[in-house]
């Protein structure tokens, strides 16, 4: 019986993911995406699990897509794309909404959608050693695995741009200025010490670690998306009083093509 590529562990009320093909950099195969999704599902549906720390077999914590893979689909590499992409979308899409919080422990190099998993992350732990690259243009990807999404809203969106644009190496204790990771520890600590916070997290009242409303798990104003669902049934009132067609909204509903599933209304300059 083979190793599934993604493991899950649970410690008393802490589940440990460990992305499990240490001797491929932990790349994302279709196989991994897959069982990453089913991580994600087993840990959100089991209510004893009241923290997440997700990690990286062997030395690097996730070298992003394995383009070995996709170069041996040959022409069926747009579909097979489409069928990894979206496993792994899925699951970070499941991952974002539970009410566990997720800890990444960096435990070394980070590349690609591997950078996604960490800005999903509510919090994350990073060694000494790792670096983190978004790669994308310099294979001639689109990014994919929540980077364009999410990151802008962890580390900004001018460094976001500099980090696609340039291919630019970021050190740990860059990440760690730009607001990337939260601590930096010794690379022999780092899944102890994630697992500690998610201990420390797990022992809290339940209704507090049932964190993060819509707005807050994806960086969003919250004033702004209150104030768009309160303008909607306004306007849709005096549309009817003029006799106008009461669908048109004051408020557009912006599509921020995340590939999280989710859309948001109101997190962009104008849209309201």
């Amino acid at each position: 019986m083979s190793t599934p590529s993604v493991q899950v562990e649970t410690r008393g009320a802490v589940a440990l993911v460990t992305l499990n093909r240490p001797d491929n950099g932990n790349a994302l195969n279709l196989e991994m995406g897959m069982d990453l999704l089913a991580a994600a599902m087993t840990c959100g549906r089991n209510p004893a699990v009241r923290a997440v720390v997700l990690t990286g077999a062997g030395r690097q914590f996730c070298l992003g897509g394995d383009l070995r893979a996709m170069a041996s689909r040959g022409a069926g590499v747009d579909g097979y794309l489409r069928e990894l992409t979206g496993y792994l979308h899925s699951a970070i899409s499941h991952f974002v909404r539970m009410d566990a919080p997720v800890i990444a422990a960096v435990n070394g190099a980070v590349a690609g959608a591997g950078v996604g998993l960490v800005a999903m992350a509510d919090l994350a732990v990073c060694g000494e050693s790792p670096k983190f690259s978004l790669a994308y243009t310099g294979v001639g990807l689109t990014p994919d695995g929540g980077t364009s999404f999410l990151l802008p809203r962890t580390i900004g969106i001018k460094r976001t741009m500099e980090l696609m644009l340039l291919n630019r190496a970021l050190t740990s204790g860059e990440a760690l200025q730009w607001g990337l990771v939260n601590s930096v520890v010794e690379d022999s600590q780092v899944v102890d010490e994630a697992l500690r916070v998610a201990e420390r997290l797990s022992a809290g009242p339940r209704r507090r670690l049932a964190r993060r409303s819509a707005c807050w798990r994806l960086r969003l104003p919250a004033s702004s998306r209150k104030w768009c669902s309160r303008a909607r049934p306004l306007r849709r009132r005096r549309s009817r009083s003029k006799g106008r067609r009461a669908s048109t909204p004051s408020c557009r509903s912006v599509s921020l093509t995340s590939p999280l599933g989710v859309s948001a209304s109101g997190a962009t300059a104008g849209s309201c």
